[in-house]
């Protein structure tokens, strides 16, 4: 069976929006737009794997949109929603759950990480949750799914997912997702600790730049990045062992569209004091303006909402319509 070129992708509304969320998701997918049939999710379902205050979801819910919307996917182009307003999603994580294996389950590694010691008192929604990220891009037949590396386990559980329906029912109803592997300097890393991804969680606001930050504070959070105190090399080969300087030298190029092989040809023998004001400068010049856009769009939440409501009613169509076949498939009474 042949199926359309479709992307599908999804980002938590779980906290504040960061540059790594930026640089690692949302900026790769406004691209895709034009080569693929895309569809953009607000995945606030999984959000509820660990508790959230329902006024909290909801701004959140709204800020990702936001993000989508200011960093310029297209609603006339791109589908955007927000995964609870459409019901099939559930469904067909439940029909995933019968189909996954519970040794599949056990071995996803971002379970072992966020349960961490208190795994039996973590939920079973953030146990099963992989199979409901399976549902999110098969209902839609995504055929590619912009990754980066600590998803890719998760994109091979989707096609574990599929081959095993498939075989299971003697069709070929579902795609084998293949992923989009994110690009260079994908990985953003906390600016206070070269070793952890940035993250919304980290107690330190100066570990990560948020996309509701002003100029001035994307510049003050810059500057104060740990670094070293050596120049940066010439060649990429230096900066093995020196996370924080790796770090900076990603952000810089994933900021400016050039390689980390460019950005050093560049700046190589040179110390931060030069380095750290031109990536604060370049940082500022990119998302200065998404970060007034976005302020534009969550001054009038009511824009936001018809957005995803209209996104909602048109995912909907197709993901009536694979539920319909999946029922069919499965053997159940109409």
């Amino acid at each position: 069976m042949t199926f359309k070129d479709r992307v599908f992708s999804g980002i938590q509304p779980s906290g504040d929006l960061h540059l790594g969320n930026y640089l690692g998701a949302i900026k790769r997918f406004v691209p895709l737009q034009e080569s693929h049939d895309c569809i953009y999710c607000v995945v606030d379902m999984h959000a509820i794997t660990v508790f959230q205050d329902p006024k909290k979801l909801h701004k959140s819910t709204l800020e990702v949109a936001a993000a989508y919307l200011a960093a310029g996917i297209d609603p006339k182009k791109s589908i955007i929603f927000n995964q609870s307003q459409v019901a099939e999603h559930a469904e067909l994580a439940w029909v995933f759950n019968c189909v996954a294996r519970m040794g599949w389950m056990s071995r996803m590694t971002q379970f072992k990480d966020k349960a961490g010691k208190n795994a039996e008192k973590a939920s079973l929604g953030l146990f099963a949750y992989p199979a409901l990220m399976a549902a999110d891009i098969l209902l839609y037949k995504a055929t590619h799914v912009p990754v980066g590396d600590d998803q890719k386990q998760h994109l091979e559980l989707t096609r574990d997912i599929a081959a095993k329906f498939n075989n299971d029912f003697g069709v070929e109803f579902f795609p084998i997702t293949e992923p989009l592997i994110a690009g260079e300097a994908a990985r953003i890393m906390s600016l206070r600790d070269g070793g952890k991804k940035m993250s919304s969680s980290d107690p330190s606001e100066l570990s990560r730049i948020s996309l509701t930050d002003d100029a001035d504070k994307i510049a003050k959070k810059i500057k104060k990045a740990k670094s070293d105190p050596e120049p940066l090399p010439s060649e990429i080969a230096g900066l093995e062992g020196r996370a924080e300087a790796k770090n900076l030298v990603g952000i810089f190029a994933a900021l400016s569209g050039r390689s980390k092989s460019d950005i050093l040809s560049e700046f190589g023998g040179q110390g931060f004091g030069v380095f750290k004001p031109a990536l604060a400068e370049l940082a500022v010049a990119k998302l200065a303006p998404m970060n007034k856009e976005m302020a534009r769009y969550l001054d009038d939440p009511k824009q936001i909402e018809d957005i995803l409501r209209d996104g909602a009613e048109r995912a909907s169509v197709i993901a009536k319509e694979t539920m319909k076949e999946v029922r069919d498939i499965i053997g159940f009474v109409k």
